[in-house]
């Protein structure tokens, strides 16, 4: 696996010597100082260009070859998709997997769009600006993430959502139906896993995240709870 400081490194270096690449920011995970960091997090990565649909024509392979960052197991457009009916005309998407482990996921957006990427979310670092064009951003932090206090109405669609959808994982199951069983068994589960951040939430003034699929729950709830 290329060490995080050579694929910055090439990440930078590629918007370096590319006049359409303006600037460069870091988003995700990987710009929290929040969570604790390993070599398995993802490289949310945005470049903004002064022509998006230039990046709409070209294969991946013709921009981003084995020789910027890797050889590629596996990539997609995230932009355009049939399979989930998606089209952002003013994006290109490529999420990408090396063959080394390394994951990047590159959007790549117009210079004019920048708000978006800088304040939608306040996991933001801008790691190159050519123009100075940006404008400076407050240090990174969780907020946009974090769980919120629900209405009451919320809460008790939840709540009913939890217990209209159960008795159907155990018809499922009795009807030998196991796939189905287990597609109603994620709907519990998701209501589950949002009361559970609710509860954990409340303990510090809902002021906090607990990461993807609520991976964080365990250190924030009672251990008799977890």
């Amino acid at each position: 696996m290329l060490p995080e400081t050579e694929l910055y490194r090439r990440i930078l270096g590629f918007a370096e010597a590319r006049d359409d690449v303006r600037a460069v920011i870091l988003n995700g995970s990987r710009a929290n100082p929040a969570v604790r960091q390993d070599p398995l997090r993802d490289f949310d990565i945005v470049y903004l260009v002064r022509d998006v649909a230039y990046y709409k024509e070209i294969p991946v392979q013709a921009v981003f070859g084995e020789a910027v960052f890797g050889p590629l197991l596996v990539w997609q457009r995230t932009d355009e998709s049939e399979l989930f009916d998606e089209h952002f005309p003013g994006t290109v998407s490529y999420l990408m997997q090396f063959a080394d482990g390394n994951r990047i996921d590159l959007t790549l957006a117009a210079v004019e769009d920048y708000a978006r990427f800088c304040f939608d979310d306040r996991l933001s670092v801008v790691l190159l600006d050519k123009d100075g064009a940006l404008p400076a951003l407050p240090p990174p932090n969780d907020g946009t993430h974090w769980v919120r206090l629900p209405t009451e109405r919320i809460f008790t669609e939840c709540r009913t959502e939890f217990w209209w959808v159960a008795p159907y994982v155990a018809k499922a199951l009795w009807r030998g139906q196991v796939l189905l069983a287990e597609e109603c068994l994620g709907a519990v589960r998701a209501m589950f896993r949002k009361m559970l951040e609710w509860r954990a939430a409340s303990e510090t003034g809902f002021s906090r995240s607990f990461g993807k699929a609520g991976d964080g729950l365990k250190d924030a709830l009672p251990a008799p709870l977890w």
